[in-house]
């Protein structure tokens, strides 16, 4: 194709990707676990494409909207890992359930607040709405904090007379909520949450009636401690052999960053960088790059410099640390070797706030040859 490159640029590299799809899929598949990839991190079809292609069970999506969109692509088995309360949210999934063939819907909920709304708006659906018990930390995000609350929740979404439109499929929980770290802390907090969801669905599985209950986590810096924590429960005499569903996603492009760092996966490759330009090196050692927090993630740490070129030369090893980022520049200081109009590639921190800053993804080979432009799907 031809490919008329505007810096800057986000760049995927597919070589890169499709390694990482292929080897959670193997990890998977080894320890006897589903996986329903959190797709928020990319709303790309080419990359859900590849993800469903390699065994992914169903994808997971953060919102209403992102589940319509997996929706218009075919995926049927959506676990919307979020609670939907609004009116026009809980309307929207009932449409689906009432006239989509094959929908397998799972949703979440950790109080009687939203199940009393949830149960209002989908009384009488032609396809229940698949319901996980959402098990929380303490201050975390959502989720029930106290294992009883969690067990008396899901006996009233078990009531099929209190709860016409929904069925008890399981319990989830997200141990992500702790730092991206592996001090003995973070995985002592991480393995007793972990330990703590796997409890409330063994008290729970007798109510389930939809097969076998779902105990689902997600996250991509701790899956390891979550396939432990079910193994724990799977070793149990009384056990109820629940399917484990790993909702991980940043796994798909890795990064140069907080993943890097904490992904118990040594084999996982970084397959996204930013190509930008030098605008300016005003002082010594320091150079602005062309682009900042509406092309960068910088949530979860400031950019990392890879290389540099001149166009029409071969890349060249250079040295720079980015220090302060703006709406679109990026500072560098300690800076050897770039000059104005040098074409450098930063690698990202946290590619969840990475493509949806871009409507166009350009996807390079392992050469760097350009042979697709993808585009992300937000909205």
């Amino acid at each position: 194709m031809n490919h008329e490159p505007v810096l800057p640029e986000l760049r995927l590299d597919l070589r890169a990707l499709e390694h990482n799809v292929e080897l959670m899929a193997a990890w998977c598949r080894d320890q006897g676990v589903e996986l329903a990839p959190h797709i928020k991190t990319t709303m790309t079809r080419p990359i859900v494409e590849r993800q469903l292609a390699a065994g992914a069970w169903g994808v997971t999506v953060a919102t209403v909207r992102q589940a319509g969109i997996a929706l218009e692509w075919g995926v049927r088995r959506i676990l919307i890992a979020n609670e939907v309360v609004d009116a026009p949210g809980l309307a929207t999934l009932r449409r689906w359930l009432d006239t989509v063939p094959g929908l397998e819907l799972y949703g979440l909920v950790d109080s009687r607040a939203g199940l009393d709304l949830a149960r209002e708006a989908l009384r009488g659906v032609a396809e229940p709405l698949r319901i996980l018990i959402d098990v929380g930390t303490p201050g975390g995000r959502t989720g029930v904090r106290d294992p009883a609350e969690a067990h008396a929740l899901g006996e009233a979404v078990a009531d099929p007379g209190a709860s016409p439109g929904l069925l008890l499929a399981g319990v989830a929980g997200y141990e992500g909520v702790r730092p991206n770290r592996r001090d003995a802390d973070t995985l002592a907090d991480v393995d007793a949450h972990c330990r703590r969801t796997a409890e409330v669905l063994h008290g729970l599985a007798p109510l389930i009636r939809t097969g076998r209950p779902v105990l689902s986590m997600g996250g991509s810096a701790f899956p390891d401690r979550a396939v432990d924590a079910y193994r724990e429960l799977t070793a149990r005499p009384d056990a109820p052999a629940p399917l484990f569903v790993l909702r991980s996603g940043c796994y798909v492009t890795h990064d140069h960053g907080t993943y890097r760092h904490v992904s118990p996966f040594p084999g996982l490759e970084a397959a996204l960088t930013v190509r930008a330009v030098v605008l300016s090196t005003p002082e010594p050692g320091r150079a602005v790059v062309g682009a900042g927090k509406r092309e960068l993630p910088y949530d979860a740490g400031l950019p990392v410099l890879l290389g540099a070129r001149t166009p029409g030369e071969p890349a060249r090893a250079v040295t720079g640390t980015a220090v302060q980022i703006f709406d679109h520049h990026l500072t560098l200081t300690d800076v050897d070797g770039l000059r104005v109009g040098d074409e450098v590639d930063l690698g990202v921190s946290h590619p969840c706030s990475a493509f949806d800053r871009w409507p166009d993804v350009v996807v390079v080979d392992g050469e760097g040859v350009v042979g697709e432009v993808w585009h992300p799907r937000f909205r």
